[in-house]
């Protein structure tokens, strides 16, 4: 049967005729009117300006120089999430410190981030930045975390990767930081097959994440650069997908969480296979569907539901890593870590496409039963 995969992209009607325009106007590289019109809608969806990048990565990358992040600097970030929340605080020659989760959300805890920002305001040594990740399509709980860096005149910024669409008191996620980043890889909820944002609080901020990621080139006819930049520019073409693809972002997130409550109710009989937490304070969209197993109740382990989707070439995976736990960052500091580790240790992703058809489903649905049934000795 043909594979399954756990999060592909899903084109609405308008994309194809914005990269035919592109074409046909010959404008093709980092400037032209579907760049314009893509930021402007997105714009107005955060009630925020911004800028459209390369990568959520690129846009990770600016918002932290934009917040001063420094040679010897150090930035709190959440511990559950992709290394490329942490991968661009290194690219600035600063060290990063994790902050664990709060069970009752997988999102960084507010808690143990007072107890971090305290910790260090008691030594004389308080963080650069912190970064706040909203994971799999929900939002961190915003309004401690916010009070608790205010407090310390801490800037935040809002790792939106995973969250677009989501939503914290009736608010966008991305619109509450002084800057916030959002990714538009293939896999996302809406893509521009690789691409992010960069929104900020002030027009000026994002002008010049805009010079830097244009090379920081200076004004007038020659080439000269007194400042650093970079090639971080998205193009016009990848430009024309977005605008599209932003068009039809609330049907893709009713799309992603009735495939998450579906699965919810298939397997509710089952005690010790539970769907992620759905937060009250706001709309998580599900772009992935997660869910946590207790092995002594379900009588099944995490690792038996991955390689029974494996062996019918089905594409699920464990939740995030966390950074305490990766090679490349085991000597940082860390605040908690239990909580992560152990969203990581139970913790599946299913396949979550907002095209994915119900017939797929249901094999999905299948074969997690099966493999339940199967590890019950059934």
């Amino acid at each position: 049967m043909p594979r399954i995969y756990l999060s592909v992209p899903h084109m609405g009607e308008s994309e194809a005729r914005y990269v035919a325009d592109a074409f046909a106007s010959n404008w093709l590289s980092t400037v032209g009117p579907n760049l314009d019109a893509f930021e402007r809608a997105f714009s107005e969806r955060l009630g925020r300006p911004a800028v459209a990048l390369g990568s959520g990565t690129a846009a990770m990358h600016l918002g932290l120089r934009l917040l001063g992040v420094g040679l010897g600097d150090e930035v709190l970030v959440s511990d559950l999430t992709f290394v490329a929340s942490v991968n661009p605080i290194r690219y600035l020659g600063a060290e990063p410190a994790f902050i664990d989760s709060d069970r009752a959300t997988w999102m960084m805890s507010p808690a143990l981030l007072a107890e971090a920002l305290e910790d260090r305001a008691r030594r004389g040594r308080l963080p650069r930045a912190v970064v706040v990740v909203h994971l799999y399509g929900q939002c961190a709980d915003l309004d401690p975390i916010l009070d608790a860096c205010r407090r310390h005149d801490v800037p935040v910024l809002e790792d939106a990767a995973e969250a677009l669409g989501a939503t914290y008191k009736g608010r966008p996620a991305g619109s509450f930081g002084a800057v916030s980043a959002f990714s538009f890889n293939g896999n996302k909820i809406i893509t521009t097959t690789g691409g992010g944002m960069l929104v900020a609080e002030r027009q000026d901020q994002v002008d010049r994440a805009r010079f830097w990621s244009t090379q920081a080139r200076d004004p007038g006819v020659a080439y000269s650069h007194t400042d650093m930049g970079y090639n971080y520019r998205l193009s016009n073409v990848l430009a024309g997908i977005g605008r599209g693809q932003l068009q039809v972002l609330d049907e893709r997130v009713r799309q992603r969480r009735a495939v998450a409550f579906r699965y919810r109710d298939a397997f509710a009989d089952l005690p010790g296979l539970e769907l992620m937490p759905q937060a009250p304070y706001g709309l998580h969209t599900n772009w992935l569907s997660c869910f946590l197993v207790d092995e002594e109740r379900l009588g099944a382990t995490r690792d038996q539901l991955l390689a029974a989707l494996a062996a019918e070439d089905v594409e699920a995976r464990p939740v995030w890593k966390p950074m305490h736990l990766q090679p490349l960052y085991r000597e940082c500091a860390c605040q908690g870590g239990e909580v992560a580790a152990d969203l990581y240790r139970r913790g599946i992703c299913l396949p979550s496409s907002s095209s994915l058809s119900s017939p797929e489903q249901d094999r999905v649905i299948d074969l997690v039963r099966r493999a339940v049934r199967h590890a019950n000795g059934q």
